[in-house]
């Protein structure tokens, strides 16, 4: 895949030396640079048409692909919170050369590299269980190997059943979270390995699930509910951009016969909106809105007076904290992104802060 490198394959050592003789020529190998993924989809995803109802889910699904924003879903058993979660890998955007060597190396070092496939081209889609141990998740081990965070790296870590994570697991998650790699020291070294990765998760609203369903009756008592939520803490929470609630779909939703947007619309304009921040941070070595700090938001999420106020007032009446401030922001250009718009305007930063209300957790 490197482009502008001449290849010459070599079968023996006896076909190299009649080469240099100038008696047999091997002929070089082309070189194209990054294979295409045109056409591909994960064997193992689902399709957004897939997935009857839950409109406003799937366009949370396409905010959060195109500014790699992490997202949680919160609703009761069966509304459809994993399906929803499995459709992303279709609408991801394709990797850059840089990301799939980065990917590529991380599981070749892992021993999960693919034997038919020696290169990554899709992005990772992990999801590992909630009986999981802290080492798997983190990395760790007598021999220190990556954990799912860093097999993770440019893609996606889904955590199904969040609240069932042991706390330190979740609780490890905020340092990789903030600075996208994550250390690991033994009585044998330390280890740095990178975890830039899109945080999906998934949780019920309360152990029997049905909290906020409203035709089944929630059979748990108000501290077990306020105990299951408190599992996932509010400075995890505080690293999640894109809140939203799944409730059960309707009969009539689910026999309507009516087609559903299919996924690769979807991930056009992810794609498109991927494109303008690669030119926006071309300089800045970002791939995404989500990777800005705070002097690139200031730079880059220009507000309107209208838009001002609106923020001063949603900060002053959800008491969002200076780290979720910023979330706000990064979420409203990826918004702005995907309508090709080069300001925020009020309606942009309104649908961002409508994914950060949380009320039904925390």
């Amino acid at each position: 895949m490197v482009d502008g490198v001449a290849v010459y394959p070599v079968h023996s050592l006896s076909l190299l030396i009649e080469h240099f003789r100038g008696e047999t020529l091997i002929s070089p190998l082309p070189t194209a640079g990054m294979p295409s993924d045109d056409g591909w989809s994960p064997p193992d995803a689902m399709n957004l048409a897939d997935v009857k109802g839950q409109d406003h889910a799937k366009r949370t699904l396409e905010v959060a692909a195109a500014g790699f924003h992490n997202l949680l879903f919160n609703g009761p058993p069966g509304s459809g919170k994993t399906m929803l979660a499995r459709c992303l890998p279709s609408i991801l955007p394709r990797m850059t050369p840089e990301e799939a060597l980065e990917v590529t190396k991380i599981y070749s070092v892992s021993g999960a590299l693919p034997a038919d496939s020696p290169l990554m081209l899709q992005r990772p889609f992990r999801s590992p269980h909630y009986t999981i141990s802290n080492a798997g998740l983190v990395g760790g081990g007598r021999n220190i190997r990556p954990g799912e965070i860093t097999l993770s790296h440019r893609g996606v870590l889904f955590l199904d059943e969040l609240p069932e994570f042991s706390h330190t697991s979740l609780e490890s998650l905020r340092q990789p979270l903030e600075d996208k790699v994550v250390t690991i020291s033994r009585v044998s070294g330390t280890v740095t390995y990178p975890a830039s990765f899109m945080l999906v998760s998934a949780m019920n609203p309360c152990p029997c699930g049905f909290f906020s369903d409203p035709k089944k009756e929630c059979t748990c008592s108000s501290s077990a509910v306020t105990r299951y939520q408190k599992r996932v803490s509010g400075p995890l929470l505080d690293r999640i951009d894109v809140f939203v609630e799944v409730p059960p779909v309707e009969y009539e939703r689910l026999v309507d016969e009516a087609p559903a947007q299919d996924s690769s619309h979807a991930r056009q304009r992810v794609e498109q909106a991927r494109e303008i921040q690669r030119e926006r941070f071309k300089d800045n070595g970002f791939l995404c809105n989500s990777e800005m700090g705070p002097a690139e938001v200031w730079k880059s999420c220009p507000l309107d007076e209208s838009a001002k106020a609106l923020l001063q007032a949603a900060t002053q009446r959800l008491n969002l904290s200076a780290r979720a401030f910023h979330r706000i922001l990064k979420v409203s250009r990826t918004i702005a992104d995907l309508d090709t718009a080069q300001d925020i305007g009020v309606a942009h930063l309104a649908e961002a802060l409508q994914y950060r209300s949380r009320g039904f957790v925390g």
